[in-house]
């Protein structure tokens, strides 16, 4: 077995600080994380198990709060380096939608079950008292949602909120 995320899942929405969970094992009980969107990256390790071959679980809360992102997707890795090189191997990738940058004073999300004549300017001004910030809605629900047109009732979407 190699090594596991099971926090964050695939496109879940993370705030600050990002929990990060799994099993694995690395060279010498060492596993790195790395969280980056192509322009800032948030990096560091930790001790996973007894030694090379020994799984274990990990959670580690990795602090985002000084990182410069530009983009709300990000990639939260976890890998082991070489022991014969120091190259990244085993590496696990995740994508995953980064909160503050979609929401002020982003905490959690609450769920809408989209009822007929629910549109998104309508769940914008219901939510967040502006309709005009709908994008927010689509940037919380990229697997869902291509076209704001394009919602259907018993549609399950997850609403950023904030402060």
């Amino acid at each position: 077995m190699t090594n596991r995320i099971d926090q964050p899942r695939k496109l879940d929405l993370v705030g600050n600080p990002l929990h990060l969970g799994g099993i694995g094992t690395g060279y010498e009980a060492t596993l790195h994380y790395r969280v980056s969107e192509g322009h800032d990256e948030v990096n560091g390790y930790f001790e996973v198990g007894g030694g090379t071959g020994e799984h274990a679980q990990f959670h580690v809360s990795v602090e985002l709060g000084q990182a410069a992102f530009k983009a709300d997707r990000l990639f939260v890795q976890v890998y082991e380096k070489s022991a014969k090189d120091g190259s990244d191997i085993n590496v696990v990738t995740i994508p995953v939608l980064y909160g503050p940058l979609i929401v002020p004073g982003y905490y959690g999300y609450r769920q809408h079950k989209v009822v007929k004549g629910d549109t998104l300017s309508s769940l914008a001004k219901a939510y967040y008292g502006d309709a005009s910030v709908y994008q927010r809605i689509m940037r919380g629900n990229p697997d869902q949602l291509s076209d704001p047109d394009k919602i259907f009732p018993g549609q399950v979407l997850r609403i950023p909120i904030g402060s």
